[in-house]
C-alpha cells in the first residue's frame, strides 16, 4: 500500500497548484491572492504557480486563530506542534506545519493573518446568504480575513479560494442563529411585567406596533429577581437591524418596563 499524504507531497502540492494557473489564466490581471492555510499543500502550489509566472501577485495565508501552525513555524523557523483546540475550521485544523510546504511558504508567501471563530462563522453565512454558496469553515476562511480587513489590499483585484462545503447541517443552524444575532436580525430580551390577565397582551402590543416579530417566549416567576406577584419573560424576536432594536429597547422605557438585553 502506499501512503498519500493530504498536504505534506511534492505531487498533492503541484496537483493543488493548477488552482493558481487557472486563476492567472482566468484572472490576468489578479493583484493578490488569498487562500486558506492548514496544513500548507494548497497555499504552497499556488503560491508557487503563481510567483514564478508573475512575481508581483501577493499571496496572503488564512489560518483560524486557535491554530495558526504555519504562522508559529514561520516565526520559528521550524515546524511546531501546537496543542489541540477546537475550531469550525476543522478542514484547516493542522496543529503541526509540513516539512515540505514550510520552506514553500517561506519563499512564495508574502503574509499569514488569522480570524477568530465568530469571523469564519459569519463569512459562512455571508457566503451563504449572498452567493447562495455552501462554504465549510476552512473554505471561508479567507473571506473572513477579506470582510474583516486583517490583509492591506484595499482597492486591489483580489481573487479568494472558497475551498470546501462539508458542514454539519446542524452546526450550521447554529452559525446562521448566531450570524442573525450578531448583525441584530435576532435579539433576545428579559422583561419584567406584573403578573395579572391582560399584562402579556399590552406588552406584545408594543412589540407588534414596531413591527417586531416574535419567535419565542419563555416565563419565569422564582428567578432573576423578580419580585412576587410579577415575572420576567424572555422573548426572543425577528428584527431588522441594530437601529430596529435601539426603537424596542427605547419604546419598552418609554412605556414603563425594567428591561435588558441578553446577549
Amino acid at each position: 500500500m502506499t501512503f498519500i499524504h493530504p498536504f505534506d507531497d511534492e505531487v498533492v502540492i503541484a496537483g493543488q497548484g493548477t488552482m493558481g494557473l487557472e486563476i492567472l489564466q482566468q484572472v490576468s490581471d489578479v493583484e493578490a491572492i488569498i487562500a486558506p492555510i492548514g496544513g500548507g499543500g494548497l497555499i504552497s502550489g499556488v503560491a508557487c504557480a503563481v510567483k514564478e509566472t508573475n512575481p508581483h501577485v501577493r499571496v496572503i495565508g488564512v489560518q483560524p486563530a486557535r491554530l495558526p501552525s504555519m504562522k508559529v513555524a514561520i516565526a520559528e523557523g521550524h515546524p511546531v506542534t501546537l496543542n489541540p483546540a477546537p475550531t469550525i475550521a476543522d478542514g484547516i485544523a493542522v496543529r503541526r506545519a509540513g516539512e515540505k510546504t514550510l520552506p514553500l511558504i517561506q519563499k512564495y508567501v508574502d503574509d499569514i493573518v488569522t480570524v477568530d471563530e465568530e469571523e469564519i462563522a459569519n463569512a459562512v453565512l455571508l457566503l451563504l446568504e449572498r452567493e447562495k454558496t455552501l462554504a465549510e469553515g476552512a473554505g471561508a476562511a479567507a473571506i473572513a480575513a477579506l470582510i474583516n480587513r486583517k490583509t492591506s489590499l484595499s482597492g486591489k483585484k483580489v481573487a479568494v479560494l472558497v475551498c470546501g462545503g462539508n458542514i454539519d447541517v446542524s452546526l450550521l443552524s447554529r452559525i446562521m442563529e448566531r450570524g442573525l444575532v450578531k448583525d441584530g436580525r435576532l435579539v433576545r430580551l428579559r422583561v419584567h411585567l406584573p403578573d395579572y390577565p391582560g399584562a402579556l397582551h399590552r406588552l406584545t402590543g408594543i412589540l407588534a406596533q414596531h413591527r417586531a416579530n416574535i419567535v419565542e417566549t419563555s416565563y419565569d416567576r422564582a428567578y432573576y429577581g423578580v419580585n412576587l406577584g410579577d415575572t420576567a419573560i424572555d422573548i426572543t424576536m425577528e428584527t431588522r437591524g441594530p437601529d430596529h432594536i435601539a426603537e424596542l429597547l427605547s419604546a419598552l422605557s418609554a412605556s414603563g418596563y425594567v428591561h435588558e438585553r441578553i446577549l
